[in-house]
């Protein structure tokens, strides 16, 4: 018997990673604790198949089993249609991003530049859970900067002078194509939605050490191979003003839409034709068959399936939906 096939939704182990920016302890208050081993946590990989990291289930009768191993026993069923064979990587990446300081400024690779690169492009969207007092976030290229004017400021140590960068405050949004320049800046702890890609090419460092006390590579052909510059200033998406349900994000790789329930409030999640992705931000919420998402969690969702909950105080949460499993 097919032990996936009752379930309604999976969760996941998180998977820690350090970084030289990121945090040894989360904040009081913080959606969830980092372990308590001296280490400088940046990432939590909360869904990830691919072949350096695995998810493992979290409970149920399928605890231990791999994100890779659940959809190799029934693809159809949790992943929906018919996927291609062999059976692909599931799409999307999650990750929660703890920025003590702030990171390199980046840039991933468009679709029609990747390959000559070597590289996979990644789409991804940026929550904003806690932010401290005069946090920000780099996106974009300012007015009248050229490649060879990047290159420049770049060699000259003014790379900050190229980008644009904006105030961000807890409940915010961004969405970020590929070929966006970026930066994270200190003092915020994110959810991060993206596709499924480690590509990242570092354009400045802010003249940092890494982890064993020397410089990061750069990639800096390659950036300028995938920036866009005509991307200027993107805005934020504004936090949410009460309750209800708002689409934040509706692309070709996945829609992202905020949903605010009131405390005590039965809600079903519809959409059995496809997977889904649950990402609780702020309560609890009590699946009528005994699991419970907290604050951090984030929850896979069978295609077929349409989990009903109850909430336990008032609930944000996100929902990912219309992504698709790759050829």
């Amino acid at each position: 018997m097919n032990p996936a096939a009752t379930e309604t939704l999976f969760l996941f182990e998180p998977l820690y990673r350090e970084r030289v920016w990121g945090m040894r302890a989360a904040p009081d208050g913080a959606r969830r604790r980092l372990p308590d081993n001296g280490a400088a946590i940046g990432e939590s990989w909360d869904l990830v198949d691919r072949e350096e990291a695995q998810s493992v289930v979290r409970g149920g009768p399928c605890a231990g089993m791999s994100l890779r191993e659940l959809c190799e026993l029934d693809p159809r069923s949790l992943l929906g249609g018919e996927p291609p064979s062999p059976t692909p990587r599931f799409p999307l990446l999650v990750k929660w991003l703890y920025c003590r300081e702030r990171l390199s400024l980046q840039v991933h690779p468009p679709a029609s530049v990747a390959p000559t690169l070597g590289g996979e492009p990644k789409d991804e969207f940026w929550y904003f859970a806690e932010t401290d007092p005069g946090a920000g976030v780099f996106a974009g290229v300012l007015p009248g900067i050229d490649r060879e004017g990047l290159r420049a400021a770049v060699a000259g140590g003014r790379a900050e002078d190229c980008v644009p960068r904006s105030p961000v405050r807890a409940g915010e949004s961004l969405f970020l194509p590929s070929g966006r320049l970026h930066a994270i800046d200190a003092g915020c702890i994110l959810l991060e939605i993206q596709q499924n890609s480690d590509t990242t090419y570092r354009v400045y460092d802010w003249g940092r050490t890494g982890l064993d006390g020397q410089p990061r590579d750069l990639h800096l052909e390659e950036a300028l191979a995938s920036v866009c510059l005509d991307d200027e200033s993107p805005p934020l998406l504004p936090a949410p003003a009460g309750p209800g349900e708002e689409v934040l994000v509706e692309e070709a790789v996945f829609r992202i839409r905020r949903v605010r329930l009131p405390a005590g409030e039965p809600w079903i999640l519809r959409g059995p034709g496809e997977p889904r992705l649950l990402h609780l931000l702020a309560g609890r919420l009590l699946e009528s068959r005994g699991k419970e998402l907290t604050a951090g969690d984030t929850a896979l969702v069978p295609a077929g399936r349409e989990p009903s909950f109850h909430t336990a105080g008032e609930v944000t949460l996100l929902v990912t939906d219309r992504f698709s499993a790759e050829g």
